[in-house]
């Protein structure tokens, strides 16, 4: 079922892969009043977390323009080795590599485990987007508003940080420049894939001219798109159905600047 529902979005599902002995992973979302989730998971084990290596299609993966990934798959064997193999065969490649924490900790065995995990692949990342919670986390306490702070996450390989910060917009710094960028003000119904929403806006246009890393006021201007991909997001409940077109997205923006 999902995977025909990413045929039915324009996904390429060529590199799907199915075990017979195992299903998919369930996540149960909650919603609170404001429209923020709580994640409840269901893996026992599931499928994702049985992906071997040599099961990797990695001619799909070296004609990439962007390798993005998480840290779920992290978590157990042997789908680590399998994540890891994937970003080093990216990596050399030339592939431009894309790093979101998404930092689920029902998941990870622990709270220590969780922050090992996610910063053992950290210096891997050509672009990392992060959230506030996770700066906190990641750097035990420590200020997420403070450039000071997010600083010690910037690795010398590093080529754009984002911090997100839900209906605020979005921090970004490279080695040349950052900044605020500042979000679309909406009714936040449900907050579910908004930060994904934010991750494919910017790294769609990216793809499409990676040169943006270079030219600040164009990057701001990218990343206005992103922030606008994921406001949208929040004004509809689900994930994949909230996601906007294209279309919908240049229209908020023409929509607010008039």
């Amino acid at each position: 079922m999902l995977a025909d529902i990413l045929k039915e979005n324009n996904v390429n599902n060529q590199g799907v892969r199915f075990d017979p002995g195992a299903r998919t992973a369930l996540a149960f979302v909650t919603l609170r009043k404001d429209g923020e989730r709580e994640f409840m998971f269901y893996r026992n084990p599931s499928a994702d977390m049985l992906l071997k290596e040599e099961e990797l299609d990695l001619d799909i993966i070296r004609k990439a323009k962007i390798f993005h990934y998480g840290s779920i798959s992290l978590i157990t064997e042997p789908c680590k080795l399998a994540h890891i193999a994937a970003a080093r065969v990216a990596k050399d490649a030339g592939v431009l590599l894309s790093y979101d924490p998404n930092l689920r900790l029902p998941l990870w065995p622990s709270a220590e485990s969780a922050r090992n995990g996610i910063l053992s692949i950290w210096d891997f990342a050509d672009i990392i987007k992060i959230s506030e919670e996770e700066i906190s986390f990641l750097t035990e306490g420590e200020d997420p508003y403070d450039d000071a702070v997010v600083s010690k996450l910037f690795h010398p390989n590093l080529k754009l940080l984002l911090v997100t910060e839900g209906p605020d917009g979005c921090r970004y710094y490279s080695k040349k420049f950052n900044g605020r960028v500042s979000g679309l003000q909406v009714n936040q119904v449900d907050t579910t894939g908004a930060g994904d929403a934010f991750v494919a806006g910017i790294l769609s246009q990216l793809a499409s001219d990676i040169s943006l890393l270079q030219d600040e006021g164009r990057l701001r201007k990218a990343l206005k798109f992103a922030n606008a991909c994921g406001a949208l997001t929040v004004m509809e409940r689900g994930a994949i159905p909230a996601l906007p077109t294209r279309e919908a997205v240049n229209n908020a923006l023409v929509n607010m600047v008039a």
